[in-house]
């Protein structure tokens, strides 16, 4: 092997192959084309849904449809640059990493890269800086510690995430250590999360920040966290001998989705309980904080390409910088395949900087205008488009129409549900999958309007839910656990997040309620009580088949 590098390396300039810039292209547009058309495939039924029921139903034009043209044709492009370069780039890092730092470091070193990683991949994570953006539509005098974490300490709220998904990570690493069961995890996790809650909804003052809380978990299980940590999952199992279980990489995503939820309600109960904030000078000094959000929005809105690369070149490259050194200073090793690795950064970085510029001008904003105008169907009664009762209808029917199409579109729950029926050998058809999942996401996203509409507390909604959950999750078969609960990571993509939390949003400032989060959390919950559902039911399937297949060969038992 060593001779062949050799050789290959002193070939002469005249035997090495030269393309032309012609024949480049022609290799490359097909390739290029089968890319973009996979995000238009996500993007576009979004688009022209939300165009249409605004034309159509609502009967509104959309308002600044040039510069929203441009941000959707940004989000489209940084999309696919910012995928390929995920692959090319930073998911072969995580893998290498994931498969050798076992066999060459200490468990501590192992956890303690697990933990960093998770912080790092959060922070540069598309969607975590619509929460920063999000400060500005909450009403200070309705919501004011809500307004006080997203506006003053939006820096905190991050880190607050970050560390969550961090510790996800690491204890996620130590269940394939130590060979757990999800389910071990899951209940002490969710009944922990449930209690903060409720100690949070307790006082009125606090109560505000639960949407914004459990909409974090959805935020965190994004296009660059939930490849690092499935890679990272995946190159430990490999070592553990768990990926011949087929199990290999779930679990982790589901902890990454939990943690985040209760760290941020700590955050909350911290900031309040232990006096950092006062709720008075919040409400009766907000000028400065207005002023200052409104400034950086002009200043957005005058450079907001500038704007865009700044913040994604410091979302990307701290978590570049971090595997790079770990790689060469803790495990010893160059970088391989470096230029084709060069490449994906590159793709990468220019791809966030793009999706970031056309979710903020393009998607986000469609988003809030929609979510402002739907509720002209049924509101206010004496002046609505459809009646006080139809119109809620009709809204309710485009919050679940929105999340059944939106959903179907992820590549990613294409890739699980290929990957479940492969594991279930084909009990669990990849299409029952999909289809299951959209229709929880469709389902989650309806309550979440009517969470809205009649203004019902999200706990109401959440802790029913969750409690169904872990009922349904006792019952069920491990493989079926793992499934379920990662399922709800793929339904919160960078297009879906951004769009529901705007739309959401746009919403609640229509209607006058105090905050537009926990659609994202609604719309998580729901796949996984449809899948574990559908679990519970192809599992009775299986066992009936064998009954019956054992009893026309003659066998007993």
């Amino acid at each position: 092997m060593r001779d062949l590098e050799v050789i290959e390396m002193t070939l002469p300039d005249e035997e090495r192959v030269h393309v032309s810039f012609k024949d480049a292209m022609v290799i490359l547009t097909p390739y290029t084309w089968s890319k973009m058309k996979e995000q238009l495939i996500i993007v576009l039924p979004i688009v022209i849904w939300l165009v249409l029921f605004q034309l159509i139903v609502i009967r509104y034009t959309t308002e600044n449809s040039l510069s929203i043209g441009i941000g959707i044709a940004g989000v489209i492009l940084g999309l696919m640059f910012f995928m390929e370069g995920l692959r090319l780039g930073l998911m072969p890092f995580a893998e290498n990493i994931g498969s050798k730092l076992p066999v060459k470091s200490t468990l501590p070193v192992v956890l303690a890269f697990a933990f960093l990683v998770g912080i790092a991949a959060t922070l540069a994570e598309p969607a975590i800086g619509t929460l920063k953006t999000a400060g500005a539509w909450i009403d200070v005098g309705k919501a004011p510690l809500l307004f006080d974490i997203l506006n003053n300490h939006s820096f905190l709220l991050v880190v607050s995430v970050g560390l969550g998904v961090g510790v996800a990570t690491t204890l996620g690493i130590l269940r394939f250590l130590a060979n757990w069961r999800l389910g071990y995890l899951i209940f002490p996790c969710v009944i922990i999360t449930i209690v903060l809650t409720i100690i949070t909804y307790l006082n009125p003052e606090t109560a505000s920040v639960i949407g914004l809380a459990w909409d974090c978990g959805a935020v965190t299980t994004g296009p660059v966290t939930v490849p690092l940590v499935l890679s990272l999952g995946i190159g430990i199992s490999a070592i553990t001998g768990k990926e011949e279980t087929g199990m290999s990489g779930f679990g982790i995503v589901t902890l990454a989705s939990l943690f985040p939820i209760m760290a941020v309600l700590s955050l909350a109960l911290i900031l309040y309980y232990g006096g950092f904030v006062s709720i008075e000078s919040i409400i009766d000094n907000p000028a400065q904080t207005l002023q200052t959000t409104q400034q950086e929005t002009v200043s957005f809105m005058h450079h907001p390409m500038i704007q865009a690369a700044r913040v994604g070149i410091l979302a990307i490259a701290p978590l570049i910088l971090f595997l790079y050194l770990f790689q060469k200073l803790i495990m010893k090793e160059g970088l391989t395949k470096r230029d084709e690795i060069l490449l994906g950064i590159a793709f990468t970085i220019f791809g966030l900087c793009l999706l970031n510029f056309g979710l903020s001008t393009g998607l986000s904003a469609l988003g809030g205008q929609v979510g402002g105008t739907v509720p002209h169907a049924f509101h206010p009664p004496e002046a609505s488009l459809y009646g006080s009762t139809l119109g809620k209808i009709i809204a309710i029917i485009f919050g679940f129409v929105m999340g059944y199409g939106a959903t179907l579109a992820e590549p990613a729950l294409n890739a699980l549900g290929i990957k479940v029926e492969d594991i279930t050998v084909g009990a669990f058809k990849k299409k029952l999958l999909m289809h299951a999942v959209a229709a929880g996401v469709a389902v989650g996203i309806g309550l979440g309007v009517v969470k809205f509409i009649f203004d019902i507390p999200l706990v109401y909604l959440l802790l029913p839910a969750y409690m169904l959950l872990l009922v349904l999750t006792a019952i069920s078969k491990e493989s079926y656990v793992n499934i379920g609960w990662d399922s709800a990571g793929v339904t919160t993509g960078p297009i879906t997040v951004p769009l529901v939390i705007a739309m959401g949003l746009g919403i609640g400032k229509t209607i006058g309620i105090t905050e537009g989060f926990g659609i994202l959390s609604l719309a998580s919950v729901g796949p996984i009580i449809t899948v574990l559902s559908l679990g519970l039911f192809v599992s009775r399937a299986q066992v009936k088949a064998e009954i019956e297949e054992k009893i026309e060969l003659g066998c007993p038992g």
